[in-house]
């Protein structure tokens, strides 16, 4: 079936001059005259059937259709841009990868390792995006995701990587006064919006008695907890595996149990079983399990 699609050149005259609300201006944007903007504007409009711009004088006023038509054409210039430039800058000779995933876990677990990764297959190119809350894979543009296990993933094959407890950790000048279960109620507690319960539940858990545990500072992401406890403004709430590194080099002191019970698992989620997804996805899959399976055995 033949597609009924404008110009190219009718499109991007219209967007701009819709844009800008000039023809002149998007004249001078395109590097075009503006009888040449206004021509293909009057083509766009003879293509459609539909008057997409008011003329008062020298002046022109999108009407309510056109103002959507615009909305939808940005966001389809928009999207083939980024996809051709995403394609335009595909490695020679090798593939890539869209990976789904936190955005904290990728910064403070995923990217530290990626550069092995890297050196076992360089010809492969990773690309990371944020995705907060589950999504339908099949279709989405990704290979794959590593997230929190979901309901929402049914139909998709999941494989479990690794258990994120949580642990109060703190700038160790912090501990001055001694490291106690005492000395942690007297200490500034920090919180993780989205999870504004959880020191209740961690001092249920842990039977350590804590005065209002819900005082306190709250931040959006647990990298930003940790940089807060890094800074010395409290003790923070937040997995382990995302401050290995600073309790192994002294920046921070975790002196207190963890909540066990207070965890989520993350787990590598992807369209089909692995042994029917194509080479990259296999080798990022295995890689990303034993580099799951090492950390829970260091």
């Amino acid at each position: 079936m033949r597609r009924r699609i404008p110009s190219s050149s009718a499109l991007m005259a219209f967007e701009a001059a819709a844009r800008h609300g000039s023809f002149a201006r998007a004249a001078d944007e395109l590097a075009l005259t503006e009888g040449a903007i206004s021509r293909q504007i009057g083509r766009l409009e003879a293509f459609l059937g539909v008057t997409l711009f008011e003329r008062i004088g020298n002046r022109v006023r999108l009407r309510p259709h056109g103002e959507r038509y615009a909305a939808q054409v940005r966001e389809s210039l928009d999207r083939l841009d980024r996809d051709s430039q995403y394609l335009m800058g595909q490695p020679s000779g090798g593939v890539s990868l869209d990976i789904a995933t936190v955005s904290t876990f990728a910064m403070r677990w995923l990217i530290p390792r990626l550069p092995r990764f890297q050196r076992k297959h360089p010809n492969i190119l990773v690309h990371l995006a944020d995705r907060v809350e589950p999504f339908v894979l099949v279709g989405s543009g990704f290979d794959a995701a590593i997230h929190f296990e979901h309901p929402a993933w049914t139909g998709m094959r999941t494989y479990p990587l690794l258990h994120e407890t949580l642990v109060p950790v703190c700038h160790p000048q912090l501990l001055k006064g001694g490291a106690d279960t005492a000395t942690l109620d007297t200490l500034p507690r920090l919180h993780r919006r989205q999870n504004p319960d959880a020191w209740q539940r961690y001092a249920q858990e842990t039977g350590i008695a804590l005065t209002s545990p819900a005082t306190g500072a709250r931040y959006e992401l647990h990298a930003m907890l940790i940089e807060a406890a890094l800074a010395g403004l409290g003790v923070a709430l937040v997995p382990r595996l995302y401050v290995e590194s600073e309790l192994t080099q002294g920046r921070l002191v975790a002196p207190w149990p963890e909540g066990r019970t207070i965890a989520k698992t993350f787990c590598l989620v992807l369209p089909e079983p692995i042994g029917l997804s194509g080479a990259p996805v296999q080798a990022f899959a295995q890689w990303v399990m034993d580099e799951a399976k090492a950390t829970t055995t260091a």
